[in-house]
Formats: structure tokens, sequence, C-alpha cells
């Protein structure tokens, strides 16, 4: 009777875990809401208010995360030059993969020309199309002025993370530098930090929600029709970012001697939510412990991750420059490689003035428009529409690439445990029995 029983629960009893699983959770989601768009679009439009309030309830945890997180980390390092070390290597790689990426889309438009054969007249576009958002360049000054709170507390209390990263960092090594004086305030943050990522567990819990609402949303809003002009662009974006994953974030995982397919499915969850609620903050705090999980030490999980969701945005990247030829190529313009490389340039300045705003990259495209003068700011009213859905590529991309950013900083600065992580990826094959063949060999001492 016992064995009949043991054979009836597996089943069940894996059907059960899978609910209870995050990812599964945000899938199953993320099918009833294309069904509630496609089925029915008036009420579909209405649930939009469901993601907005996810969104929200991540972006009021994000800078305490990343207060105690970096404040804790450098308060803890025996040498403080460590963090600036970690900070420049760190600012080194975004800017490689930086340019790799937008060069990569450039190549891309250059050979499969996504905009030509629209041939677009200028004066039938609208330039009151274009958000107001758009139009509102960023400066370089009044980047460093947005670093620079108002206040000590207002940095930790408000809702910017660059301005919260280097408080952060300020407070972390001023409490380093007081020595025992400062280790009672260093108990308390970190004690606070376990209070912080108990509510982002709570938080994620309600990630489904904030996917149906946001897929319901999408497909009620655009439909099939309305994206049939612009269908080439959003697929060969789509591949653009699927081969960008698997050749140079693949490349850079095995050249740190890790599965990149192994590293994805461990952060299934995120990248899944941030995916379908287009928001890259919507992860943070749970990437960060994550990361954490996976033997990356503190200090550089602090600075890597704050840092890189406002200038490490790959997908962004990509996108810039598929989005300007594409623009280009429809308005019949034809820009030589001389223009394009002096675009890609002002693109990089630009990208770095916008970090941390939302909508950043649209902002970015409007600013380099302007900047080079060849495109008419008009014309970004022909992809406004679909921003949105390409948003979901530069979104998936931007998570993993700055999860893939840790580990090689990581690994760089030797404050990396592999063996942690190969357990973390491998739980199956940790549990399974060594080969005969290995048995002879245990006792040698290897230590690979």
């Amino acid at each position: 009777m016992t064995s009949t029983t043991a054979t009836d629960r597996p089943p069940r009893s894996r059907l059960s875990r899978l609910l209870r699983e995050l990812w599964f959770q945000v899938v199953l989601a993320a099918v009833l809401g294309i069904a509630v768009g496609l089925v029915a679009p008036g009420f579909g439009e209405e649930l939009k208010p469901l993601n907005d309030w996810f969104v929200a309830l991540v972006k009021m945890i994000v800078i305490p995360v990343v207060f105690c997180v970096v404040t804790t980390g450098i308060a803890a390092m025996d040498n403080l030059r460590k963090a600036g070390r970690i900070g420049g290597k760190a600012i080194g790689y975004f800017l490689v993969l930086s340019l790799v990426s937008m060069l990569i889309g450039l190549v891309v438009a250059n050979i499969f020309h996504p905009g030509t054969g629209l041939d677009v007249d200028p004066s039938t576009l609208r330039a009151e199309d274009v958000p107001k958002a758009a139009t509102e360049h960023a400066t370089f000054t009044g980047f460093v002025s947005s670093l620079i709170p108002t206040s000590l507390l207002g940095a930790i209390t408000g809702d910017a993370i660059l301005s919260a990263l280097m408080v952060s960092i300020v407070f972390g090594v001023a409490l380093n530098m007081a020595g025992e004086d400062g280790a009672p305030l260093t108990r308390g943050i970190k004690a606070l930090s376990v209070v912080v990522f108990r509510i982002v567990g709570w938080v994620m819990r309600l990630a489904p929600l904030g996917t149906f609402g946001a897929l319901a949303t999408v497909v009620a809003t655009y439909g099939a029709e309305s994206l049939k002009q612009l269908a080439y662009l959003i697929i060969l974006f789509t591949a653009t970012c699927v081969v960008y994953i698997l050749v140079v974030l693949g490349a850079i995982m095995r050249a740190c001697r890790m599965s990149l397919f192994a590293l994805m499915r461990f952060l299934k969850a995120e990248l899944l939510v941030a995916l379908s609620t287009c928001s890259s903050e919507a992860v943070l705090p749970q990437l960060v412990r994550k990361l954490e999980t996976l033997g990356i030490g503190r200090p550089v999980v602090g600075i890597v991750i704050p840092s890189g969701f406002s200038f490490n945005l790959d997908g962004s990247a990509v996108y810039l420059t598929m989005a300007s030829m594409f623009l280009a190529q429809a308005m019949g313009i034809d820009l030589s490689w001389q223009q394009q490389l002096v675009m890609v340039g002002v693109m990089m300045l630009t990208s770095k003035g916008t970090a941390g705003i939302a909508g950043g990259a649209f902002i970015v495209l409007a600013s380099t428009v302007t900047a080079v003068g060849h495109i008419p700011l008009a014309a970004l009213s022909l992809i406004v529409g679909v921003d949105r859905i390409l948003n979901e590529g530069r979104v998936f991309i931007n998570v993993l690439g700055n999860a893939v950013a840790a580990i090689v900083i990581g690994r760089w600065e030797k404050d990396f445990d592999a063996e942690q992580a190969h357990s973390v990826l491998h739980p199956d094959k940790d549990r399974m029995p060594p080969p005969p063949a290995a048995l002879d060999t245990t006792k040698v001492g290897a230590d690979s």
C-alpha cells in the first residue's frame, strides 16, 4: 500500500512545487495577460495600473537595498583602495561593452537595412507625436548636478540611484575609517539589510500581477495590425539581441569558465520579470541578493550592479544604433561611415548623461538625432509606438549583462567563490557520485 501511494504522490508534489516557483507564476501570468489583451482589449488597457503599482513598490525598496549593500560592503573592507579599483574596472568594462554593442547594432542595420523601402515623406511626420521627455536633452553639467543630493538623508529617501550610490560609497568609506567608533552603526545597517531583503521577498511575490497587467496592456494597446509596418525592425532587433547574448555574453562567460545557460536558469525569475515589466529596477534588489548567493563578494556586487544599471546598458546600446539607422533609411537619408561613427561617439556621451532616467534610451536617441542633425526630430514618431516592445529586448540584455559584469569583475578582483558558484548553478551534478575512475585520484589533492 505504501508503494502505491509513493507512486501517486510525485506528480502532484512536482506540480505543487512548480506552482510555488516564482518564474513559473510569471510565465503563467504572461500567458494569461496576452490572452486577455487579445480577447478583451478594452479590459486589458485598464490593467496598466497593476504593472505601475508593482514597479512603484520595487522602486520603493531599491534605494534602501543599494545603501545597505554598498555601505556594509565598503565598511567591511580591509583596504579602501579595493573600492576604487572595483569602480575603475567596472567603468572600463562598461565602456568597452557599450562600444561593442553599438557597433554590432550598426553593422546589423547596414547589412539588413530595416528601414529601406518605407520612403517616408518628412512633411507627413508630426513632431507633436514625440513625447516631451524626449526633447528635454540632458547635459553633462546637469548629469553631474544630479549626482549631488540636496541632503545626505535626501539621497537615501529619494529615487535617484546614482546619487544614492555616491552617498552610500561616501558613508561606507567614513564608517571604514571610523573603525571601532563606527562599528555599532555598521552592525545596525547590517541588521537593517536583513529587514530590507525580507521586504524585497514580499514585493517579488507580486511580480506575477505586474507581469499580467503589463502584457495585457501592451497586447491590447498595439495588437497585431498596428505592428505590421514595423514588424521587420522588431524581428531584426530581437534576433540581434539573441545573437548578442549567445555570442558576446556567451564568450565572456566561457572565458570565466562558466555556463551562460546555467546563469540564465539561475536568474530565470528575474529575467522573466524584467522582460515582462520592461523595468530593470524591478529586479535590482533580488538580483543583488542572488549574485551574493552565487559567491560574488558584497563589495563587488554593491558597486557593479547599481552603477551597471545606469552605465552598462548593452541592450540599449544595440537599440540606439539600429533605431538611428532605421530612421535614416526610412527617410531616405544615406549616412556615410564617418557620419555613423560620429553618431556612435555622440551616443557614447549622451547615454552617460541620461543614466538612470526612465525611458533613457529614447531620450538618448532624441539627443543624438538633434546633435548630429542628419535626421529630423519628428522622425522619432515612426518608432515611438513600438518603443515599449523594443524595450523588452533592451531590458533583458541589460539585466543579464550586468549579472555577467559582476561575475567578470568578481573574478578579476579575486572576490569570487568559483566552487560556491558551481554548486549553486549545477546542484544536480554535486549530488551525483563521482565516476569510478575519479575515485583513485581524489587523494592526489588537486585544487581544481
